[in-house]
């Protein structure tokens, strides 16, 4: 995750690269070489500008990417290579096709014929002796006028197991089926038609009528495979792995077969043709190796192209998703009093110290009886009263718009925040090892409290103690390929938490690890230190945690965060390398360094062309300026907030009505919105906007703030249509 991660460069694919990236040669070279040489994503894009032409994370993520896919196709071609060197298959025509492979798939293909295989009907015709009897066939000579059933004769020998002339042509179709199965420039145009002209079909599974129910929308589907939706292609392929749906790949036969008949039923140089019955053996053969061998293998590649895209797709999604989640704004370092509520179990209530400590928690039941309601609120008034409580946190499961309303109706002291939180994962992370290391002493409802409570004061540093995948803004997000999905999401956690910046002294282990260069060991170690010295009064002591060396440091050190320390600087994103510029600056105006800090007089003064060298460029002194004018800024904007309208549950609802809600999760369809009814209901995206809307990502985003105007309410599936389109008087 931190360790750069980029394959060995070649020469050869840099051009390959850069021209389709539209990137320059001399910045794709420069993102290898850094990431070769250690370094991570978010430190090339922030610290290494003038390298690389001021490249973003998503252009160099994808240079890295593209760099390994790569390399897996050289390694691949090597392996080939060898193995037909090896078994004395290697001619120079064979050498030289191989070389020259730019994809995967036309390098199987030229293998393909030579790879050993388990024993298929063709090589048992082969051990027969009809291979002879093929060729002949398959040649189509004109000027061969033979009889194939005569000739086939030959061929009979009931020792070798062909009893007749007919199963003697039929090894010898076997055979040529294979070859035209196996043939590079048939395979290549069957893998066009596919993407072209291909259907994704699906139906109902025999006998699967009642527990199909979910599936009822593709008893009966087709449509074109290259512009079926991500999220159908995944619905379509999740029945079918259940047993429910049967799904088939193909495009039209006549097409494929027409084209198949066209490359291997040949005309001799006058356009003569073979004897009738020699071309209806080839016809045979071609039909054969279409149904049985070549249309199958296709539609596996195709379904795999399908899926590939699908979870492409669905992964973006989710990325995006999760990004937004992560850099919601922060209440910031506030006391909070924080719920979990819950009906017959009563609420777990906790209050947390401006740094996320546990200072006390009880159980109350607002919900049980009036004795006990009177009961609950006497001692949240207490409490709030006791702590200073600023804000209030509760969590949005279940009876939790019910507690909202309970807490919201009492006369607090210091009239606190009162803000719903979105605990999805809180369960996950209250049953977690990091859980139980952070309160061990704490069961898991305390557990689940606390991380509603600290999500509310930092959503990134306490969403990332949780699987991404828990909480809850994917699509189908256990369907697709998990180890794509993991490196995705790892990059966007990583991104988002180098973005933000962390403040060492009081970071868990779990944000340390996520810190550009640092991992989960220094992230241990530079806790055991903490624990042992103290907080860290600078960067510069950093140097001194075991085992967090230069290349460590300089990975960094720009994104640890030290407020109040020896060095304001430290306190913000100019990373220690250019801590010389800005003291060159200082030096040059006649003050101290920490003056340039907010002083917008001073900073107008300098003059960047002064400080180019041949290691800072225009690029890095404007982020330098930039830094000092807002030191250790926040980009996660200011919380504000947020109130539902007085409806509790899915009958409260009705037709027309226009309530406040927040996205709670996008997807290719639409987007889901919480309205405070314990449902999320769906945008769908031709409701978006009083205008076309291609990508929902382009109208809304997790945790925007949107008015919804309620369409339908199915009570008995519990689900929920909404409309963002402007009403009539608006």
């Amino acid at each position: 995750m931190n360790e750069g991660g980029a394959p060995s460069r070649s020469s050869a694919r840099i051009p390959a690269v850069a021209a389709e990236l539209g990137l320059r040669p001399a910045q794709v070279v420069a993102v290898a070489e850094l990431l070769e040489g250690g370094a991570t994503v978010p430190f090339v894009a922030r610290y290494r500008k003038e390298l690389t032409g001021s490249l973003d994370e998503v252009q160099i993520a994808a240079i890295r990417d593209r760099l390994a896919r790569l390399a897996e196709l050289a390694k691949r071609r090597e392996a080939i290579r060898r193995s037909l060197e090896e078994r004395g298959l290697l001619d120079a025509a064979l050498a030289q096709a191989v070389a020259a492979a730019e994809t995967m798939a036309a390098l199987e293909d030229l293998y393909l014929p030579f790879r050993p295989k388990r024993r298929t009907r063709a090589i048992v015709a082969r051990e027969k002796g009809l291979e002879p009897l093929a060729q002949r066939l398959f040649a189509q000579d004109p000027g061969d006028r033979f009889d194939p059933s005569t000739a086939a004769e030959d061929f009979v020998d009931p020792e070798r197991g062909v009893a007749t002339s007919e199963e003697a042509l039929q090894g010898a179709r076997d055979i040529i089926a294979e070859w035209v199965s196996e043939d590079a420039g048939a395979r290549a145009e069957m893998r066009r038609l596919f993407s072209r002209r291909a259907t994704i079909a699906a139906k109902l599974a025999r006998g699967k009528e009642a527990e199909a129910a979910t599936y009822r929308d593709y008893f009966d589907w087709t449509e074109p495979a290259d512009g079926a939706p991500s999220h159908r292609v995944l619905a379509m392929f999740r029945g079918e792995n259940e047993g429910l749906l049967n799904v088939h790949v193909s495009p039209p036969e006549e097409e494929a077969l027409g084209y198949l008949e066209r490359r291997f039923v040949v005309r001799g140089p006058g356009g003569e043709r073979a004897p009738t019955a020699v071309i209806e053996q080839v016809r045979q053969a071609v039909a054969d190796g279409y149904a049985r061998l070549l249309g199958p293998s296709m539609e596996t590649e195709a379904r795999a192209a399908l899926k590939e895209r699908a979870d492409r797709e669905a992964i973006g999604v989710f990325a995006r998703n999760l990004r937004e989640l992560l850099l919601s704004p922060p209440l910031g370092q506030k006391v909070v009093l924080a719920v979990d509520p819950g009906f017959r179990t009563g609420c777990k209530i906790v209050v947390l110290d401006r740094q996320g400590k546990l200072l006390h928690y009880e159980t109350v039941q607002p919900h049980q009886s009036e004795r006990l309601r009177r009961e609950a609120a006497e001692h949240v008034i207490e409490l709030v009263s006791r702590f200073e409580v600023e804000a209030v946190a509760v969590g949005n499961g279940t009876a939790g718009r019910e507690t909202e309303g309970f807490i919201r109706g009492l006369d607090l002291p210091g009239k606190p925040a009162i803000v719903m939180v979105n605990e999805s994962g809180a369960s996950v992370y209250s049953a977690s090892e990091v859980a139980r290391e952070e309160l061990p002493d704490q069961d898991v409802t305390v557990r689940g409290a606390v991380s509603i409570g600290r999500r509310l004061a930092d959503p990134l540093a306490e969403l990332v103690k949780i699987d991404p995948k828990a909480i809850g803004v994917g699509q189908y997000q256990h369907d697709v390929d998990q180890a794509a999905l993991k490196a995705e999401l790892d990059d966007v956690v990583e991104s988002a938490v180098n973005s933000v910046g962390v403040e060492v002294n009081t970071a868990s282990r779990q944000i340390l690890t996520y810190v550009s260069g640092v991992g989960p060991q220094l992230a241990s170690n530079i806790l055991t230190y903490r624990d042992e010295h103290g907080p860290f009064r600078s960067r510069s002591e950093l140097k001194k945690v075991p085992r967090l060396g230069a290349k460590a440091f300089e990975q960094a050190a720009g994104f640890l965060r030290i407020r109040d320390g020896d060095d304001p600087l430290d306190a913000s994103a100019v990373h220690p390398e250019s801590y010389r510029v800005v003291e060159a600056m200082a030096r040059d105006l006649g003050v101290k360094p920490r003056e340039l800090v907010g002083r917008t007089d001073l900073r107008s003064l300098v003059q960047l062309s002064r400080y180019v060298d041949e290691r800072v460029g225009l690029p890095t002194l404007e982020d330098i300026l930039a830094e000092l004018a807002k030191p250790g800024r926040d980009p996660r904007g200011v919380f504000e907030p947020f109130a539902f309208a007085a409806v509790e549950k899915l009958e409260d609802l009705e037709p027309g009505m226009r309530l406040p809600g927040i996205v709670t999760n996008v997807t290719a369809f639409g987007a889901f919105v919480d309205v405070g009814v314990h449902q999320d209901g769906l945008v769908h995206i031709s409701q978006l906007a009083d205008r076309f809307v291609r990508d929902p990502h382009e109208v809304v985003k997790v945790q925007q703030r949107v008015t919804v105007t309620v369409l339908e309410i199915d009570l008995q599936r519990r689900r929920i249509s909404f409309s963002m389109k402007r009403q009539p008087g608006e």
